[in-house]
C-alpha cells in the first residue's frame, strides 16, 4: 500500500509514502521534503498522515533543522509535542552522533525518549522494524 502526497492535492510536497511494515501503516517522509524548522512544519506533517491509519511516521534526520538537535531552542519539545498531542508515534530516523557528542542533555533526552512509545531516534528502517517487531 502507497500513496504519495502528490494524489492528495500536495504536488508541491516530494513523495511521501505510506508503506505498510510489520502489519503496521507508516508514513515515511522523503528526505528531500521541506525543512521541519517550526511547529507549522511538523503540523504539515501531521496533517499528511491525517487521512490515512497511520501507526508511526518516520522522519530522516536531514528534514529537521539544526535547531531541533539544540533543545534550548525548544524546537524538539514543541515538535515532538504536537505528535504526541494527536497521538501520532514519530521516529526520527539517522544518525545523530554528531549532536549527542556535543550534547549531554541530548543524549539524556534521546535515550528517555527511546524507552518510551511515542518518540524514537533509531539509525535506519531496520532499528524501525526491530520496534515495531
Amino acid at each position: 500500500m502507497t500513496a504519495t502526497a502528490g494524489s492528495e492535492g500536495l504536488s508541491d510536497i516530494p513523495t511521501t509514502q505510506v508503506v505498510l511494515r510489520n502489519d503496521r501503516a507508516l508514513l515515511i517522509c522523503d528526505e528531500a521534503g521541506p525543512l521541519i524548522d517550526s511547529v507549522q512544519g511538523a503540523l504539515d506533517v501531521i496533517g499528511q498522515a491525517w487521512g490515512h491509519r497511520i501507526d508511526l511516521v518516520v522522519i530522516p534526520v536531514g528534514r529537521l533543522s539544526d535547531d531541533f538537535f539544540i533543545l534550548h531552542t525548544g524546537l524538539a519539545g514543541d515538535v515532538l509535542q504536537k505528535f504526541v498531542s494527536y497521538q501520532l508515534p514519530v521516529a526520527i530516523v539517522g544518525s545523530i552522533t554528531s549532536w549527542t557528542a556535543a550534547s549531554s542533555a541530548l543524549t539524556a533526552f534521546v535515550s528517555e525518549s527511546n524507552n518510551g512509545r511515542h518518540v524514537w531516534f533509531l539509525d535506519d528502517l531496520d532499528q524501525v522494524d526491530a520496534r515495531l517487531g
